[in-house]
């Protein structure tokens, strides 16, 4: 009897859990585009959301991304399908940047952030392997500051190229944050003390930066 009444629990919880998971239409209705352009377009027979940065945006760690309309997040988990492309304007030191913002307050002045540099998964420098992940916060901990005040602690190396799709799942709880790429056991980074409040929830945006072609697809989010 007891051993039922488990497996009902069991069943029951992850019931709920799919009841809070949603899978986000990557529409214009949707979708709102913040220092960024956006347009609908079909790749590899996909129906996909095309990204690309304002030009007239020259610092990077922006808040540059397209925030999905009416979605509140604090904890639970993000996944979406990302690839990169370099635009032919990309200079030498670009690196495809494409991720996902959470936690965007409603003014856009703040937002934590998970992103990938495609360019360097694969590079012949072990230096630039290093620095394949990022993680970063807006607006007073961007990549440069955290690199040089806790080197090797908010990057990491992962296995990733330009023009291919990859699977990007982030878990968010309290003050961590764990990476995911294309469906890993384990997590590719490791952030463990975001920079935000916690306790404050906010919106998701669709990252890039500069250089960039970014596309997104397959965009599910369960709130815990």
């Amino acid at each position: 009897m007891e051993n039922l009444k488990l497996v009902v629990f069991i069943g029951l919880l992850l019931v709920s859990k799919r009841l809070l998971a949603q899978t986000i239409k990557l529409e214009a209705s949707q979708l709102e585009a913040h220092q960024t352009y956006m347009s609908s377009e079909k790749l590899m027979g996909k129906r996909v959301l095309k990204v690309a940065k304002d030009s007239t945006v020259k610092a990077v760690d922006e808040p540059t991304y397209v925030r999905i309309k009416g979605l509140d997040f604090q904890d639970g988990v993000i996944e979406v399908k990302v690839l990169s492309r370099l635009l032919k304007t990309a200079r030498p030191s670009d690196r495809g940047f494409i991720g996902i913002a959470f936690r965007i307050d409603a003014q856009n002045s703040k937002f934590e952030s998970i992103y990938i540099r495609p360019t360097n998964g694969r590079a012949d420098d072990q230096v630039r392997r290093n620095h394949s992940v990022q993680y970063f916060s807006y607006p007073n901990f961007k990549f440069d500051r955290l690199r040089k005040e806790a080197p090797e602690t908010f990057e990491s190396y992962a296995d990733m190229g330009l023009n291919e799709w990859i699977t990007m799942r982030i878990e968010v709880k309290g003050k961590e944050a764990k990476l995911f790429l294309n469906n890993s056991q384990y997590p590719v980074l490791l952030v463990k003390d975001l920079k935000l409040d916690d306790k404050i929830s906010g919106g998701i945006g669709l990252w890039v930066d500069v250089g960039t072609e970014g596309y997104f697809r397959d965009l599910k989010v369960i709130k815990r």
